[in-house]
């Protein structure tokens, strides 16, 4: 198991705990909390790959994905009473599932021979349509509308990404730095507050 795939499926149980928490908050049942749990964990990738063309979908193809989204969510709505202690940590997981589905999303994109718009669009769809489609179930304005430096860390780190990888960089230290900086200005705007200006 590589360290890419190891991160991707942590970045998945975290995506998926905090699309159950939402549906626990908003006292949905258990389906509904599973299933937004599955939409935010899969969601993003799976859109990516239906508009690349590459069927079936990642979460198909591999259901190791849907099982972890499954089985996070189940714990999630199990322990949702003591769950408000876990909240903080979960968005540390959650920084590092997005700049893992960042790097995932545009490097499968380049490898479909799209263009440097196309593939931040592409990364930046596998980070956060999941989340959006999570805020469209739950009846609430997607995150990445918000205030939130959340779709616009993707942004940064998708666009160095296909620089590094369009100047000669080896895919592995382009990956590993676009994901280091998606990474680390998402944990920066959690622990300073920060945040796009907004009318």
């Amino acid at each position: 198991m590589n360290i890419l795939y190891l991160l991707d499926l942590i970045g998945t149980a975290a995506f998926a705990a905090s699309g159950a928490w939402v549906g626990v908050r908003k006292h949905m049942d258990l389906f509904g909390v599973l299933v937004l749990g599955v939409v935010t964990a899969v969601g993003g990738g799976t859109l990516r790959d239906l508009l690349l063309g590459d069927i079936p979908p990642f979460s198909l193809q591999d259901e190791t994905y849907i099982s972890i989204a499954l089985a996070a969510s189940l714990v999630v709505f199990a322990n949702r009473r003591r769950f408000e202690t876990f909240e903080k940590p979960l968005l540390y997981f959650d920084a590092i599932g997005l700049g893992t589905f960042l790097v995932i999303g545009t490097t499968k994109a380049l490898e479909f021979q799209m263009g440097l718009l196309g593939a931040v669009l592409m990364g930046v769809m596998t980070g956060t349509a999941g989340g959006v489609l999570r805020d469209v179930l739950a009846n609430q304005i997607p995150l990445i509308l918000r205030r939130e430096i959340y779709a616009s860390a993707c942004i940064a780190g998708g666009v160095l990404l296909v620089v590094l990888e369009q100047s000669g960089a080896g895919r592995t230290a382009s990956a590993l730095l676009a994901a280091g900086t998606v990474i680390t200005v998402r944990l920066l705007a959690i622990r300073y507050e920060w945040g796009l200006p907004k009318s």
